[in-house]
């Protein structure tokens, strides 16, 4: 018989007090906190990557920076939002304050909304078009979700069904039930499984920089759904009389993820269909002088070899130095 082997880790342990703003909350100062901590890392390290990929495109940095702030706070607040209205509803109609406290849990496809939202948002304001902005954020993605489910695996605040298998988390025994040794931890495994698409994601950027605008939003979405979907059968039942959190609701026997995952699947084929024999097209907004730089670089590439014209202008025909120095010495001979 098979036994976990993932160790449990108590992310409340490695909070560090903030003791110079505990009078915000003196029965519970504000603290760093791993979670926050690795998602801020993620957003950061997401945004780096995003900025080299746009540098070598030659694209604007100071309108993608723009972009990236409209889509990250859009997608923090509408992730909070839709969180407490699909996975929270009695907990809203309670305390309806509770809409407005975006620390107080996330939702991965909230976010994922919200960042849609904000990036259409983003469009009707400055009138731009964000395919090319959307498609090499999506590129950058992956790896700032590794840093994210990292911070979910470090709390466990997406446990699973019990479980004895070898990927499942030694949960301690008072969140277990005889029979028991583990819970499979949707935040651990999809942290894990999110590594091998931002290798992916990393080489396919590195062999060819410029790919038709869609490309990744197209791979990213395809690969994520089904995995997404398939997990969500892992999560929480109603039933589970072990169960640590509350059981996420089902809508017709399916959790809200799953059923945006059919809408992130038919997107993501969509754009796989639709980039897979179109080629490159600049739609964003180039950087000042990328311009003058790839009219020197064509140039350059055009002027490897002189023009019959340039050297005749450069160099005078041996017939007309001759004329001119008979003419010079008649003179001076008068």
């Amino acid at each position: 018989m098979s036994h976990p082997l993932i160790p449990y880790i108590d992310g409340a342990r490695y909070e560090i007090p903030i003791p110079f703003l505990d009078f915000i909350n003196p029965h519970h100062p504000p603290s760093i906190k791993p979670f926050g901590t690795l998602v801020a890392i993620g957003v950061y390290v997401g945004s780096l990557l995003t900025l080299k990929r746009a540098r070598e495109r030659r694209l604007d940095e100071k309108v993608f920076n723009d972009f990236i702030f409209w889509v990250v706070s859009t997608g923090f607040v509408l992730s909070h939002m839709l969180d407490a209205v699909f996975y929270h509803p009695k907990r809203v109609m309670a305390d309806p304050v509770y809409l407005v406290r975006i620390w107080d849990g996330l939702s991965s496809y909230g976010g994922f909304i919200g960042a849609v939202v904000g990036a259409f948002a983003w469009r009707l304001y400055r009138r731009r078009p964000i395919l090319e902005y959307v498609d090499i954020t999506v590129s950058s993605f992956p790896l700032a979700w590794v840093f994210g489910r990292a911070g979910c695996s470090i709390v466990h605040d997406h446990p699973g069904a019990l479980s004895n298998a070898w990927y499942a988390v030694k949960y301690p025994a008072d969140q277990l039930v005889a029979g028991y040794d583990g819970r499979v931890d949707l935040g651990f495994i999809e942290f894990a499984l999110t590594i091998p698409l931002a290798i992916a994601c990393h080489f396919l950027w590195k062999n060819r920089p410029l790919r038709a605008c869609g490309y990744y939003v197209g791979v990213t979405l395809t690969a994520y759904a089904p995995v997404r979907f398939l997990l969500d059968f892992l999560r929480v039942e109603p039933t589970d009389i072990g169960r640590i959190v509350e059981a996420d609701p089902r809508y017709a026997g399916l959790t809200p993820a799953q059923w945006m995952c059919f809408v992130a699947l038919a997107c993501g084929l969509y754009f796989v269909a639709k980039t897979r024999s179109a080629g490159y097209v600049c739609t964003a907004v180039l950087a000042e002088g990328s311009d003058e730089d790839e009219d020197d670089d064509s140039e350059a590439e055009e002027g490897d070899e002189p023009s019959e014209a340039a050297e005749s202008k450069a160099d005078p025909a041996p017939d007309a130095r001759g004329d001119a120095t008979d003419k010079k010495t008649e003179e001076t001979e008068d």
